[in-house]
């Protein structure tokens, strides 16, 4: 497999902000219960010795220890946990909460949007400071 075919590449996870996201995302929501990670993975076609096996093993628990650590100081200081709140703030407005509960049409928001003349403005998604908070954590 090939990580960007797009679909299950029995890989071991080697990328240690990607675990970190992953395991931040899975504290946040509860924990991993009696769950745990699945190393049901296949070393690289080109890894034919027996302990290519070994390694990968060893240094993908590495990378989901440290993801581990990381996502602990990603919930503890809260930054970016701030950063969505504020990203997504427009939806605990009045309205933000009528479209959420469905109250809202598409023919409703489009006739407020008329009448209140709206002209939307973009807003930067700050990627680069995200990817860069990340990589902080490191």
């Amino acid at each position: 497999g090939d990580y960007l075919l797009g679909w299950d590449t029995d890989q071991f996870a080697m990328n240690v902000p990607e675990m970190a996201l992953a395991c931040y995302y899975i504290f946040k929501a509860g924990g991993l219960g009696t769950g745990g990670f699945n190393f049901d993975a296949k070393v690289r076609r080109q890894s034919i010795e027996p302990d290519d096996l070994l390694v990968a093993h060893a240094a993908s628990m590495d990378a989901c220890a440290r993801g581990l650590l990381m996502a602990e100081k990603m919930i503890d200081d809260g930054v970016l946990a701030d950063f969505v709140a504020e990203r997504y703030s427009g939806w605990d407005s009045r309205e933000g909460k009528a479209i959420l509960a469905g109250k809202r049409s598409l023919d409703d928001l489009s006739a407020s949007v008329l009448k209140k003349g709206v002209e939307p403005q973009p807003k930067s998604g700050k990627q680069e400071y995200l990817e860069r908070l990340l990589n902080d954590y490191l």
